[in-house]
């Protein structure tokens, strides 16, 4: 059954997502960047937006994928917002990896407006996004999530319900404390395997057959080894995340040792100027280390004169 859906948001996940809801809705979309939906219009079919009010009006259903808190909370409560124009009876589906009380304090407001609100955030990267084959994790009234359900499905491969409100928002917390251990343990190993002489592309070729396989193996470790990181999920969207797990981990008395580890190990590769690469840069890391070794244990040129020069005695 085909439904007027708009859709805010065309980064990384987003247009593609919304490239996938195209073939079987009536779409209209929205970006603050114009360029990107200009770019979006041109490969998809669906309707461009100038505002947010203009998609609201639009739209029985809105889609958010966004950045953070603060562009959720904007787009739902500003002036000419989606509170304002968005009209009862109405669904949001926030795909936006945000905190967990987020989304309880939206589905208050909008509860008063007569609007239902899902948070949904998703799981599986850029080539989730462009197959359609994301595992999306949701919180909310869960009626709501059984009559619209379908509404997910043309971008994902897995959909589960978790509970009220803000459970969407702590399962992918969990994910991301995941995906930060499973990805510094890549990289540490793959480090080891440099640094002891073995061919890294044979070792990832046998060991991705065994127990110690995984989707960052499969989907990271060949890139990592070209060292190609201008691509996937950046290392700033995945320090925000991990901030938002460690503020609600303390809150919660929760011991989180290795999590708060790696999440310091990208505040180093952001100082490096490296907090548009992808996640798995995790292992450059190393080589940024190793060369500032190199660069402190060489001698320096006037060393290495003075060497030459004979001895006085």
């Amino acid at each position: 059954m085909s439904k007027a859906i708009g859709f805010i948001g065309l980064g990384v996940m987003g247009f593609h997502m919304a490239g996938h809801l195209s073939k079987y809705h009536e779409l209209s979309v929205f970006n603050r960047s114009l360029e990107k939906t200009n770019n979006w219009t041109k490969e998809f079919n669906g309707f461009k937006c100038d505002t947010v009010k203009d998609v609201c009006q639009r739209s029985d259903i809105l889609i958010l994928c966004l950045c953070n808190d603060k562009d959720v909370r904007d787009i739902i409560f500003e002036k000419e917002g989606v509170l304002e124009n968005l009209k009862p009876d109405s669904l949001i589906v926030d795909h936006t990896t945000t905190s967990s009380d987020l989304p309880i304090e939206i589905n208050e407001s909008l509860n008063s407006k007569g609007i239902y609100f899902l948070d949904a955030p998703i799981s599986g990267g850029q080539p989730g996004a462009e197959k359609g084959q994301l595992s999306i994790m949701v919180g909310g009234d869960e009626s709501i999530f059984d009559k619209y359900k379908f509404i997910l499905e043309p971008y994902s491969k897995f959909i589960k319900y978790m509970g009220p409100s803000g459970s969407g928002q702590l399962t992918k917390m969990v994910n991301q404390i995941c995906i930060a251990g499973l990805l510094q343990g890549l990289s540490e190993g793959m480090n080891f395997s440099d640094r002891v002489g073995l061919d890294t592309n044979e070792v990832i070729d046998v060991i991705s057959k065994g127990a110690a396989q995984s989707w960052q193996m499969e989907n990271r470790a060949d890139s990592m080894i070209k060292d190609f990181y201008n691509h996937g999920f950046a290392v700033d969207l995945m320090s925000k995340d991990l901030k938002i797990v460690l503020d609600k981990a303390k809150d919660s008395n929760i011991n989180m040792e290795v999590t708060n580890l790696v999440n310091n190990y990208y505040k180093e590769i952001q100082k490096a100027g490296g907090g548009k690469w992808d996640t798995s840069s995790l292992y450059k890391r190393y080589l940024l280390i190793f060369c500032i070794c190199l660069l402190y244990t060489s001698p320096s040129p006037r060393d290495v004169e003075e060497s030459r020069m004979p001895s006085s005695a």
